[in-house]
C-alpha cells in the first residue's frame, strides 16, 4: 500500500520512518526538500515530494503539517489528489503567537479537523494521534508498555475502522473511539492540558489511561 505524509517536521519524519519500517511504500511531503536531505540519508526507503506529488502518491495520506497552516497545505496538496482518500489527521491548532504555552487557533464549537472536513467534503478525515508527541504516536509500547489510550474521531466508520487496524500496527493496545469527527474539538483542546504535563513533567514520553 502507498502511503503519503504531508510535513517535514518531527511529527512527519516519525511516521514516515515507521510507515517504511512496516513495509509501505511512502513518500514525504515538504514545500523544502533540501530540509530532508540530512534525514532521508537514514531513510532511504522514503521518497521526497512536494505536497501534491505525496497526496497523488498515497492511497492514505497523513496531514503532519503545522496546525495554523493546515488548510494552506493541504489546498497545495490538491482537493483531486485527497478526493476519496483517508486522510490521517494528527494536527493540532496550535497558536505560538504570544509565545510558549500556546493557544489554540480554534476550540470550543469547531475544531481544525472539521474546517479540513468541510473544505474537502470528498476526502474521509479520520483525527487520531494527535494526544501524544511523535515518538509516542509510532512506539506506544515504550510508554507503560502499552497501557494507555489513543482516541479516533471520524465521521466515516470504515475509514476509522481501517485507521485502527493502521494503528494496531503501531502497537497501540487501547483505541478509545470518541465517535463522529466533532468529538476532535475535545481532542485538541487536551493539548492545552498536555503541554502543561510536558513543563511539568520535562518529557513528552507521557500518556493518559481512560478507567473507570
Amino acid at each position: 500500500m502507498r502511503m503519503g505524509v504531508l510535513g517535514s517536521g518531527m511529527v512527519a519524519q516519525a511516521i514516515s520512518a515507521r510507515l517504511a519500517e512496516l513495509g509501505y511504500e511512502v513518500m514525504i511531503g515538504t514545500r523544502d526538500a533540501e530540509k530532508l536531505k540530512g534525514w532521508q540519508s537514514s531513510n532511504q526507503r522514503v521518497m521526497i515530494g512536494s505536497f501534491a506529488e505525496t497526496a497523488a502518491h498515497g492511497e492514505m495520506v497523513f496531514n503532519a503539517t503545522d496546525g495554523a497552516a493546515s488548510l494552506q497545505a493541504l489546498t497545495m496538496a490538491g482537493t483531486e489528489n485527497l478526493s476519496g482518500k483517508i486522510l490521517v489527521d494528527v494536527s493540532n491548532p496550535l497558536d505560538f503567537t504570544d509565545g510558549f504555552p500556546p493557544s489554540l487557533t480554534v476550540f470550543g464549537t469547531d475544531s481544525l479537523a472539521e474546517q479540513i472536513q468541510r473544505a474537502f467534503p470528498l476526502t474521509k478525515v479520520v483525527k487520531t494521534l494527535n494526544t501524544v508527541t511523535a515518538r509516542v504516536m509510532v512506539y506506544p509500547l515504550e510508554v507503560a508498555n502499552g497501557d494507555h489510550h489513543v482516541f479516533i474521531s471520524a465521521n466515516d466508520v470504515e475509514a476509522k475502522s481501517q485507521v485502527m487496524e493502521l494503528l494496531r500496527s503501531f502497537g497501540w493496545v487501547n483505541i478509545f473511539d470518541l465517535g463522529d469527527l466533532s468529538t476532535a474539538r475535545g481532542t485538541e483542546a487536551y493539548l492545552l492540558l498536555w503541554v502543561r504535563l510536558y513543563g511539568a513533567m520535562n518529557t513528552g514520553m507521557i500518556n493518559v489511561k481512560i478507567m473507570k
